[in-house]
């Protein structure tokens, strides 16, 4: 028989941990060839997450519990997971339970097709706003554009299964930076999308704001190219070139028209201008040399306080 890991990230789901392994062993009760474990990992929570993990974990054989000495991160939270995952098989999905679990056998079905990465493609329901959408695929389309991976649109969620062979490659894998998304892309095999539409958390609150979308996008964009980095060159190109021009023809304005330009309101704002554009590029730059700062200290991504295996 083989054996499916359940990677699981939890962050404050005291209410929800219980209620994502019922319907998780309810998956699997019907997939008579297959083994499972539920890896959870607590990922800093301030609530009762962690007690009712060891309760579930003195319950049930197949629940297995890794506690963070405090919060580090979703992706670290994937990434320990899967670091400590030796299923034939491991699929990652959230606890909130917009993930629904009934999607699993599918997931399995297209793994057992062949494909090493069967990635889910994420569709909202009419209720959601059209703000939560048009981001979404903004998004995707900046990712894709601008850095070196693909992704489909509706593909960044962490719900996924990967192979053994796979997790063995992200395993060996050590960036400060994680993005699991865009890595899952870049590794290549053979992969595979499963369309589902996104549920509402089943309680609790998300703790993904604006911002961290925000520094989650620039983590990808600047995690798997150099491309901001090209553009902040072909900016600083065209503006000197610009600036050329304007000067020649502000001198051919002067001696045709008999007349000079003048004035301290054009002036301050180029100077605003093109002191905001330098900020931009060193502020690019800065991102950069920041990852590099953190990466050569080697730092883990995680710090693991206990677990039960």
């Amino acid at each position: 028989m083989k054996k499916i890991s359940i990677v699981i990230p939890a962050h404050n789901e005291e209410d929800n941990v219980a209620l994502i392994h019922q319907r998780i062993k309810e998956v699997f009760v019907k997939l008579k060839n297959y083994t499972f474990e539920i890896i959870f990992v607590n990922d800093g929570s301030r609530d009762q997450t962690q007690a009712n993990l060891e309760e579930l974990a003195r319950n049930f054989e197949e629940v297995k519990f890794i506690e963070f000495s405090r919060n580090f991160g979703h992706q670290p939270a994937v990434k320990a997971g899967m670091d400590l995952a030796f299923g034939n098989a491991v699929i990652s999905l959230d606890g909130d339970l917009q993930h629904p679990p009934e999607l699993i056998p599918e997931l399995i079905k297209k793994w057992e097709e062949g494909f090493d990465i069967v990635y889910t493609v994420r569709t909202y329901p009419n209720e959601i706003s059209a703000f939560k959408r048009k981001t979404s695929n903004v998004f995707y389309y900046l990712l894709s554009g601008i850095s070196d991976v693909h992704l489909v649109k509706g593909s960044g969620s962490d719900y996924r299964l990967m192979d053994a062979s796979v997790v063995d490659v992200v395993r060996e894998m050590n960036e400060t930076d994680i993005f699991l998304r865009g890595l899952a892309s870049w590794v290549g095999f053979r992969q595979t999308g499963v369309p589902y539409v996104a549920a509402e958390r089943a309680s609790g609150e998300s703790s993904y704001n604006l911002t961290k979308m925000v520094r989650f996008a620039f983590t990808g964009i600047t995690a798997f190219s150099v491309k901001p980095l090209y553009l902040a060159a072909y900016l600083g190109f065209a503006f000197s070139v610009l600036s050329v021009f304007a000067y020649l023809f502000y001198v051919i304005h002067s001696f045709i028209t008999q007349t000079e330009i003048s004035g301290w309101a054009s002036l301050i704002m180029t100077v605003v201008f093109f002191g905001g554009l330098q900020l931009i590029i060193m502020g690019i730059i800065g991102i950069y040399l920041g990852k590099i700062f953190k990466q050569v200290k080697e730092r883990p991504n995680y710090i693991i306080r206990s677990k039960n295996f």
